[in-house]
């Protein structure tokens, strides 16, 4: 399993997810509930105990990465995102230097390809930069220090205002996989997919910076 880490910069903090935030991430919820559109948050103290348990499973099974977002300025937690889908690609023997077989991501044998998913802010956080902020601190961890090759990042396909979120990072458009699983509204989702490859990496660095220049 990875071992956790924070990541801070731009004026947030990304700190690995516990028990402890389950109050703060009901409050930023709670701001204003019809904000979210297609994502699904929780609802309440119970159900942000029960999402961060779910969320510390997939970590413990080496799936998932989890974050909460705290916003330096005020020092609230404002909502959450985590690191998932991740996996190692089972290169051909002889294995590089220091790198053993294994199925799970861990210190030695990061992984090679991951999404960045499960995100969402709190309404006064939504549109300041605070999504930006966390998605250059992701990216630059994910192509600088794990060096991976792929980062996956995928909506609800009606959601208009994630998938524009998402465009505006300079992740490019790969298509809808339909009938994909259950939609936050009890229908059946469509999901739209987007990517980020290493040798995009520069360009969309150089373009989180100028966007978080402006706002800053």
């Amino acid at each position: 399993m990875l071992e956790p880490f924070v990541l801070e910069g731009a004026g947030v903090r990304l700190e690995p997810l516990t028990a402890g935030h389950a109050a703060a991430l009901a409050a930023a919820a709670a701001e204003e509930p019809g904000s979210f559109g297609y994502t699904w948050v929780p609802d309440g103290l119970a159900d942000a105990e029960r999402y961060v348990q779910q969320a510390l499973v997939g970590r413990d099974q080496g799936r998932a990465v989890p974050f909460a977002v705290r916003r330096l300025a005020d020092q609230r937690v404002v909502g959450s995102t985590r690191f998932l889908d991740l996996d190692v690609f089972a290169w051909p023997s002889p294995w590089p230097p220091g790198v053993s077989a294994g199925p799970e991501p861990s210190a030695g044998r990061p992984p090679s390809v991951a999404e960045i998913g499960s995100t969402w802010y709190a309404a006064s956080a939504q549109r300041t930069g605070v999504n930006a902020a966390c998605k250059l601190l992701m990216l630059t961890h994910a192509f600088d220090v794990w060096e991976i090759l792929r980062v996956t990042l995928k909506t609800d396909a009606r959601n208009a205002a994630s998938r524009g979120a998402i465009e505006r990072l300079g992740a490019q458009y790969e298509g809808v996989r339909r009938a994909h699983f259950p939609a936050q509204d009890g229908g059946i989702r469509d999901t739209a997919y987007y990517s980020v490859i290493a040798s995009e990496w520069p360009e969309v660095r150089a373009g989180l910076r100028r966007r978080l220049a402006a706002v800053h």
